[in-house]
């Protein structure tokens, strides 16, 4: 575990003084336009919503009602259920928050940015007692939000880079740089790359980058990619592998962006009578139980999905008992060696 300072105060949040004072006009009007009370000229409403955007402000729908309404909620903010690597982390959050009565609120973004950024603000206008959101990466109008909360924000799955406050995950640049460690000790130098949008998932971007410069470090080639324009999934890595070695059939090893692609290329190499690791090494990450139990156990880097939420819920409840919670918290992974590369 690494510690690094913290950027923000957790307990500072942006009041309607603030849009005012942004927006140069008085709290009242900042209030009628936030709650759409009363006319209001156009003008000032767009002034008002941009003063608000800019510093982060978010509607508190709880106000004047119970003070303790959102205490026991956890906002909740992750790209896909459809990925078990999501739920896997949902499921240590909850053992964590569970056992001192707090319950999670959960939303979906696909992977969308600017609904990220919607989610965010929705998720904050009930006050909850912290939010957990994925990745360290957000637009603008989400950083300014996150920074303005005015309660504990943890990030999850990716530690390379700076946390509005918390992170808990792995580093997705060594996970790359290890696997193709591994893949050039094991004597392989024609590669290829099969993925999913790596313009939406930054996190396989990462590895994706790593991956290639420790490549090109060791004197090896990557004579192609396949990469699909959609989330990962079993079908796409199927689709993607057999796209690859028609183009590129002189390929020795293929790196997969996760797991999920990974058994689709394995699904295509047992349907194509492509032996593995003799003609072709697969490699993927994440370390799903469905490709340890393929016939031959996928080669691949296993991450703590349920640890890492179980210790962003304990990093929540340490700032509520008023303990120091560390910056940044690198849950690490292991290399299970598997049996396809």
């Amino acid at each position: 575990m690494t510690k690094k300072p913290r950027t923000r105060n957790a307990g500072t949040t942006v009041t309607l003084a603030d849009v005012a004072r942004e927006a140069g006009v008085s709290e009242i009007t900042v209030s009628r336009v936030l709650r759409s009370k009363g006319p209001i000229a156009e003008k000032t409403r767009e002034e008002v919503n941009a003063a608000a955007r800019k510093v982060g402000y978010v509607l508190n729908r709880i106000a004047g009602s119970l003070a303790t309404a959102g205490s026991e909620l956890v906002g909740v903010i992750i790209p896909s259920l459809t990925n078990i690597v999501f739920p896997d982390v949902l499921r240590g959050l909850d053992a964590a928050l569970s056992r001192r009565g707090y319950r999670t609120v959960l939303s979906v973004t696909g992977y969308q940015r600017d609904l990220e950024a919607r989610l965010v603000a929705s998720l904050l206008a009930w006050r909850p007692t912290a939010l957990v959101v994925t990745g360290l990466e957000h637009d603008a109008e989400t950083m300014a939000m996150l920074h303005a909360a005015g309660v504990t924000v943890v990030e999850v799955m990716d530690v390379d880079g700076q946390p509005v406050d918390i992170a808990v995950g792995v580093s997705h640049t060594r996970a790359g740089r290890e696997t193709a460690v591994y893949l050039l000790q094991r004597g392989y130098r024609r590669f290829g790359y099969v993925g999913h949008d790596i313009g939406l998932d930054l996190r396989a971007r990462k590895r994706h980058a790593a991956f290639l410069a420790t490549l090109a470090e060791g004197g090896a080639q990557l004579l192609g990619e396949s990469v699909a324009a959609e989330a990962s999934s079993v079908a796409a890595g199927r689709a993607g592998l057999a796209e690859l070695l028609r183009r590129h059939p002189e390929v020795e090893a293929v790196y997969f962006s996760n797991d999920d692609m990974a058994i689709g290329g394995m699904f295509h190499c047992l349907a194509e009578g492509v032996a593995v690791p003799g003609r072709l090494a697969i490699a993927g990450f994440n370390g799903l139980d469905l490709g340890q139990q393929l016939p031959q156990p996928l080669t691949t880097l296993r991450t703590h999905r349920f640890r890492m939420g179980q210790l962003a819920g304990e990093a929540i409840l340490a700032r509520l008992d008023g303990a120091t919670a560390e910056s940044i918290v690198d849950v690490g992974f292991e290399l299970l060696p598997g049996a396809t590369a």
